[in-house]
């Protein structure tokens, strides 16, 4: 039985992957800063456990990996965090938060688990979740843009590193997303974004994490580096 480490699995988009893997018959470690979170992700299900994890912090990243065990099969960095400011206007702090969070946040656990991934010799599945905002840019959001361009290229960059070792690493992008994260934006900004998607409504936590079972599924076993936009429309990045 496969096993998958996803973070961020205490609501929303990480939710949805945690519990589309787990349907699928693969063993999940539900991580999450808000373990009570990851305990709701995890009830019902005999296949999820539920882990504390903090991926801002390597310490922590680091207690994750030796609580798992094993080397995952899939890893899936789903957790992020954002606040909207215009860049001249972002507190310093927030700033650091941001890219501790959804940048470094993806380094760490990269850095902590794929060794033992690549000492296993299984091959594998990495995917990353970053936004469109990386991809395009996005007014009032400089900072997060920055780090999720950022998640991007480490991504294209491990796949190359560890083709060799056919483990895949792969992006998914969300376009805006029925989240708690969503939720707490400006109303006026969400609003907008909302009448900006072609489909005129947001994308459901579980249209993106079907993006995430593809990259992890044997059926994307000679697909690497990629980056896939789930987004309705409102980008179309080439």
């Amino acid at each position: 039985m496969q096993l998958a480490v996803v973070t961020g699995a205490g609501s929303g988009i990480g939710r949805a992957i945690a519990q589309g893997l787990a349907g699928q018959g693969t063993r999940v470690v539900a991580a999450d800063l808000d373990v009570q979170g990851a305990e709701d992700t995890a009830s019902g299900s005999d296949l999820i456990t539920a882990m504390h994890v903090d991926i801002a912090d390597r310490a922590t990243v680091d207690d994750l990996r030796d609580r798992v065990g094993d080397a995952p099969d899939v890893l899936v960095n789903a957790a992020g965090w954002d606040r909207t400011f215009r860049f001249v206007d972002t507190p310093t702090d927030v700033a650091e938060k941001i890219v501790a969070i959804n940048y470094l946040g993806h380094v760490h656990m990269c850095s902590a688990f794929l060794p033992g991934m690549v000492e296993a010799d299984n091959g594998g599945r990495v995917v990353n979740i970053a936004s469109d905002a990386g991809r395009v840019g996005s007014s009032g959001e400089a900072v997060y843009a920055g780090a999720k361009g950022g998640v991007i290229a480490l991504s294209k960059s491990l796949a190359r590193e560890l083709a060799r070792h056919r483990i895949t690493v792969n992006v998914v992008c969300p376009g805006p997303t029925d989240t708690p994260l969503f939720a707490g934006h400006d109303e006026k900004l969400r609003e907008a974004l909302i009448k900006a998607i072609p489909f005129r409504r947001l994308a459901q936590p579980e249209e993106v994490a079907a993006a995430v079972l593809f990259f992890a599924s044997e059926q994307a076993g000679y697909i690497t580096g990629q980056v896939l936009s789930v987004s309705g429309g409102l980008t179309m990045a080439g």
